[in-house]
């Protein structure tokens, strides 16, 4: 049988999982019944004058003082009374009175103990910055910065609380309460501005405190308002296993999770670029056509190859994509990788059609291909299927092409073959198709192992504002049915995008599981370019004519953090530009329309008796 755990171990600081273990094993090698343990809210060093020799007999006198406290001398009894109240080591001791002193002087050396801080607030205390921890990791959603119009929270609250973080040194406890309010029950759970410097134990359900274990009360409510309350709200703690949630808060709260290096911002800038000048390309030469374009949301196309970039990197060979009409033009030009001069073509009605069948207008068509993924140095199969007017008629089409790759190429995980699905917010919201199309997802016979959906939210449907059009606080909350995790995003912060979209990527190869991103964004024009948007949402548009475009924000972001330069900025644009240009001209000479560029599946002889 092994050696009782010493004192001395006793005294010193525990983690949680320290705790844990010791308790768990202690059973088979301690017959007594009655085990006290101590958290400092520091770690610190032992008692001093304990040493191998000495902790025995100091053993054996605490179980004889736990047993009965009278049975060690007034000094042992004092001592082990402040180490249990959480005396700090080399403070408990006090030295024995002399012989002959008075009962003053007994109760002098008593005098400590009633001092010592009250166990029941210490554990109070910690269970009170645990329950201030999980109101972050619940609801800090609610109050993260998500709109970049800045005119309301993105779950339709009407107020938008101040910042919790007044400066990087200092936390105003009055501002910290009424920001609280709408994450936690009774504001801040009983602690006061006295509270904020003493240091506390993390709990295992949490990553914020990277390689240390306890952290003061004011960097732990900084370091949670960084990873919930920022431009990324994360909705998971509804997810029913633990593991899942355990990997989503290690994602969000590791300290520091959130850095790219020069040449991934440079690449996510170059994106921006084609994402932005190819709307500007057409609005120049078509000012007068439809195209509904992604004015408001350039930081899709971003944020699309990122996910298809991380997805061929773990394995992926193809991606079968179905979206609206809204941005379809540039996903075809800068994701797909259409030539843009059967883009551009499209917009002369004198073409004429070459082979069988109707066609469609140009926003509602599809494409096959399949090339090199550039980051991942992989072939990769892309498909864009073709879609109505009716926006989410296409999910459950996604889904049997999916199923159907998966099942000729005998991927029975979805390790090879995934979709993914754009939607709109309303549309997410209002039509019944895409809670049916959820409920498949987990079906054996039915599921494609994952599926990331992208939802551009521009806030607004049509012209519907969203606080009349859906009672729930999101339009993405349909998703919760399945236990799919959320991660709401500001559009205006392309490297917050960027990272969401990595983690739902790595998220989909990991549990093979649905996955919403939710891009808060606006929508720069109307519905379509001909309408007029300040007739409906006249404070809306007032506030995004002042709104800069994020190619602009992120630009100056870039270069002055010494990325770019401003001339590679715009050598990069004029570079762009120029390809766009050339293919205009090009299209000049298309004559005839192939349908068969536009299908969305490859099907040799379809077009032949």
């Amino acid at each position: 049988m092994h050696r009782l755990r010493t004192c001395a171990a006793k005294l010193r600081p525990l983690t949680a999982s320290q705790t844990v273990k010791n308790v768990s094993h202690s059973g088979a090698a301690v017959s007594r019944t009655f085990q006290q343990w101590r958290f400092y809210t520091a770690p610190v060093a032992a008692e001093p004058f304990l040493s191998g020799t000495s902790s025995n007999y100091v053993e054996e006198m605490y179980f004889a003082w736990l047993e009965n406290p009278q049975s060690v001398h007034k000094s042992w009894d004092v001592f082990f009374r402040n180490a249990n109240m959480g005396a700090a080591p080399g403070t408990a001791y006090q030295s024995p009175p002399p012989l002959g002193a008075s009962l003053a002087s007994l109760s002098q050396a008593q005098s400590m103990v009633v001092a010592q801080p009250n166990v029941d607030k210490l554990v109070e205390d910690h269970l009170a910055v645990q329950s201030l921890i999980r109101a972050y990791q619940i609801r800090g959603h609610h109050v993260a910065q998500l709109d970049p119009l800045g005119i309301l929270d993105a779950d339709l609250e009407a107020s938008v609380p101040a910042n919790l973080a007044t400066s990087s040194n200092g936390l105003d406890i009055a501002v910290c309460k009424e920001r609280l309010k709408k994450l936690t029950v009774g504001a801040f759970y009983g602690l006061d501005e006295s509270d904020l410097d003493k240091v506390f134990h993390l709990p295992t359900t949490t990553f914020i405190g990277g390689n240390e274990t306890a952290l003061p009360l004011r960097e732990i409510i900084q370091r949670m308002e960084m990873s919930y309350c920022q431009h990324i709200g994360v909705e998971f703690m509804f997810i029913n296993d633990l593991e899942q949630c355990q990997w989503i808060r290690q994602k969000f709260e590791t300290p520091r999770a959130m850095q790219f290096n020069n040449e991934e911002k440079r690449t996510l800038l170059a994106r921006l670029i084609r994402s932005t000048r190819f709307e500007e390309f057409l609005q120049r030469k078509w000012s007068s056509e439809k195209r509904f374009g992604l004015e408001g949301c350039e930081v899709l196309i971003p944020a699309l190859k990122t996910i298809i970039d991380k997805s061929s990197e773990n394995g992926v060979e193809n991606v079968i994509m179905g979206m609206p009409h809204r941005g379809r033009l540039n996903v075809l030009a800068n994701v797909i990788r259409k030539e843009l001069e059967q883009i551009f073509c499209q917009f002369d009605s004198k073409l004429e059609a070459a082979d069988e069948g109707t066609g469609d207008v140009k926003y509602h068509l599809g494409m096959y291909h399949r090339r090199i993924n550039r980051v991942s140095n992989k072939n990769i199969t892309l498909s864009l299927m073709a879609n109505p007017s009716h926006l989410e008629a296409v999910d459950p089409v996604v889904q049997g092409k999916t199923k159907a790759e998966q099942f000729y190429l005998s991927d029975t995980e979805g390790k090879q073959v995934m979709s993914i699905l754009l939607h709109g917010d309303a549309a997410f919201a209002g039509q019944g198709i895409v809670y049916e199309t959820f409920h498949l997802s987990d079906l054996p016979s039915y599921t494609t192992h994952g599926t990331i959906h992208v939802v551009v939210n521009n806030q607004i449907g049509f012209t519907t504002d969203p606080r009349v059009a859906r009672s729930s606080p999101y339009p993405t909350d349909v998703a919760r049915v399945v236990n799919a995790p959320i991660f709401h995003v500001n559009g205006d912060d392309p490297e917050a995008v960027m990272y969401v979209c990595n983690v739902a990527a790595e998220w989909r190869n990991t549990f093979h599981k649905d996955v919403v991103v939710d891009l808060v964004c606006f929508r720069r024009n109307g519905h379509n370019e001909m309408d007029e948007p300040m007739f409906t949402q006249p404070l809306m548009y007032k506030q995004i004519k002042k709104q800069k475009p994020v190619l602009k924000k992120y630009a100056e972001k870039l270069t002055s953090e010494g990325v770019v330069t401003q001339q590679e900025f715009e050598e990069e644009m004029a570079k762009y530009d120029k390809i766009c240009e050339e293919a205009y001209t090009r299209s000049k000479d298309e004559k005839i329309m192939h349908i068969k560029h536009w299908l969305d599946s490859p099907w040799p002889g379809f077009f032949h008796s």
